[in-house]
């Protein structure tokens, strides 16, 4: 009779459990429905303060924490710049740091003058016309491990079902919500001056290791090889678009950097955000755009701070 009530008592003990972490989970995240949509952002233009990384994203724990140590109120923003699926984890890139100010408020001198003495930048990113956007729970460490997890899939076949160029991919984390924004309008105005400075390296190499080749190929190549280096030109200049930050028409200075496996490689033809039925509201309760308005103008396993650091 003992044996039966211990038995019983441990059923109902990891019982118990299991509700409990089944609860949790549901608390974190596990249950909610994710909902991808393309309109007007939720922010303005903001300043941040961040530091550049490059390695596997969830190596970026430390930088959250030392950023909220700083000023804990602030939110906190990450940029991811590479795909993890397709880039190798020691060379994905991104920036991670907090949110200054936003729209037409400047952050005070001593509040830059801080952050910059522990090491960090301060850039300006703009307010873009159109994103596609979502959100998540931020109620426990957990949510950002299922965010990794539900939101990135969802943003990445919403974006490729529409031939969308979105990129390259904010997280901000605002007191309980985690705020996923993929611009569609002045991309190339996210990218930070260090990923800028990457690619401009990488496109060096590349046109300096195709120049090496066409010299010493010139006297050794046969007439039918010879015709295949009157394509070098074309060839190298797809090698420098592949590598170079960006596909699109505006030139190298402008900043529209994208890798050849960054988010920008995630909506195959880059579909004008024209095409999409925009919903919802501003970030002020206003109406968003619709799509004959014109223009102004990428997923990490993460290590955030603690939630009770935000």
């Amino acid at each position: 009779m003992s044996d039966l009530l211990l038995l019983g008592l441990i059923g109902g003990l990891t019982l118990l459990l299991l509700l409990t972490l089944l609860a949790f989970a549901g608390y974190s995240g596990l249950l909610t429905r994710v909902a991808v949509s393309a309109g007007s952002p939720l922010i303005r233009n903001i300043t941040v303060a961040y530091k550049f990384h490059v390695g596997p994203y969830g190596n970026t724990g430390q930088l959250f924490t030392e950023s909220c140590s700083i000023s804990p109120e602030l939110r906190s923003i990450a940029v991811y710049y590479d795909h993890p699926h397709m880039v190798p984890p020691e060379k994905c890139r991104c920036a991670v740091g907090s949110i200054l100010s936003e729209g037409e408020v400047s952050p005070s001198p001593e509040l830059i003058q801080l952050y910059q003495k522990f090491g960090f930048k301060i850039f300006s990113f703009p307010a873009p016309s159109h994103v596609v956007t979502a959100t998540f729970p931020y109620t426990t460490s957990l949510s950002i491990w299922l965010a990794t997890r539900r939101v990135h899939p969802a943003l990445d076949t919403y974006i490729k079902e529409r031939k969308l160029c979105a990129h390259p991919r904010l997280e901000i984390y605002h007191q309980d919500q985690i705020h996923f924004v993929c611009p569609l309008a002045r991309q190339g105005d996210f990218y930070v001056p260090e990923v800028k400075e990457t690619e401009r390296k990488c496109r060096g190499l590349v046109e300096a290791s195709d120049a090496q080749v066409d010299g010493t190929g010139a006297d050794t190549m046969s007439d039918m090889s010879s015709v295949s280096l009157e394509v070098g030109p074309g060839s190298r200049e797809t090698s420098a678009i592949t590598l170079s930050p960006g596909a699109s028409s505006r030139g190298w200075d402008d900043g529209d950097n994208r890798s050849e496996h960054s988010y920008s490689e995630s909506g195959a033809s880059g579909s004008s955000f024209e095409e999409l039925d925009l919903e919802g509201e501003g970030p002020l309760g206003e109406p968003r755009l619709g799509p004959e308005a014109k223009p102004l103008g990428l997923f990490r396993e993460p290590t955030t701070p603690e939630k009770d650091e935000e």
